[in-house]
C-alpha cells in the first residue's frame, strides 16, 4: 500500500530528528539554568530585554574549560589539593564527594576504562542473554567471600543506558564480544536494531 510505505518512510526522516532536537533542547535547556547562578542584575535579559537560549550553556562551558585551565598547572593543583582536603573533613560531603569523584575520574579521565570491554552475559536469568560491559573486579574484601574469580560487570537497561544494573558474575559465565564499547552501546540503544557491521561474537574464556 502506497500510504503505509509513504507514512513509513516518513517516520524513518522525522522521527530521528524529532528526539535528536528533543534531547539538545533538554540538555541546552538544563544548562542554560546556570544563569539563574547570577545575581538578576548581571543576568543577559535584565540587559537585553529578552533571553537568548543556549547563552547558559555557553557559560557553563565557559566555567569548565576556565576551570581546566586552572587546575592544569602547579598553582591550580595546590588550589585543588586545599579544596578536596577540606571537603574531606566533613563528615558525610566526604563521602559523597570521594565516590562521585572516583566515579567521574574513571568516566573522564583521558586514560580512564569505563567500560573496558563488551560482554555477553546470561540476565536476568539462565537462557536469556544481554549485552554487558566489563567494569573491573571486585574489591578485595568482596571477592575474599567470593568462590572463584569474579569480574565487575555492568548491565544497561535499554534503550536508556545511563540506567542498569550492577553485577559481579564469575569469569567463566560471560563472554567477551568482539564489538568496540561504541558499537555495543549503539546496539543497546537501539533496542537491538542497529547490529555491529563486520563483527561477530567470540567465546574468549
Amino acid at each position: 500500500m502506497p500510504f503505509k510505505k509513504y507514512l513509513i518512510a516518513g517516520l524513518l526522516i522525522w522521527v530521528p530528528l524529532t528526539i535528536t532536537v528533543w534531547v539538545l533542547h533538554l540538555i541546552v535547556g538544563t544548562l542554560d539554568q546556570s544563569l539563574l547562578l547570577l545575581p538578576a542584575a548581571w543576568r543577559p535579559e535584565r540587559f537585553l530585554g529578552f533571553a537568548i537560549p543556549g547563552l547558559g550553556a555557553l557559560l557553563t562551558l565557559l566555567v569548565v574549560v576556565l576551570t581546566g585551565v586552572v587546575v592544569a598547572n602547579y598553582f591550580g593543583q595546590r588550589i585543588l589539593g586545599f579544596w578536596e582536603g577540606l571537603l574531606a573533613r566533613i563528615p558525610v560531603v566526604k563521602s559523597i564527594y570521594s565516590s562521585v569523584k572516583q566515579v567521574s575520574d574513571t568516566l573522564f579521565a583521558p586514560n580512564g576504562q569505563a567500560f573496558r570491554k563488551a560482554l555477553l552475559v546470561q540476565y536476568p536469568r539462565e537462557g536469556s542473554w544481554t549485552i554487558a560491559f566489563l567494569t573491573g573486579a571486585p574489591g578485595r574484601e568482596v571477592a575474599a567471600h567470593l568462590p572463584g574469580e569474579h569480574v565487575s560487570v555492568y548491565v544497561p537497561t535499554t534503550p536508556n543506558p545511563t540506567s542498569g544494573f550492577f553485577l559481579m558474575m564469575h569469569k567463566e559465565a560471560v563472554v567477551e564480544l568482539d564489538m568496540t564499547v561504541d558499537e555495543a552501546l549503539k546496539y543497546i540503544i537501539s533496542m537491538g536494531v542497529v547490529t555491529p557491521g563486520g563483527h561477530h561474537g567470540g567465546h574468549k574464556r
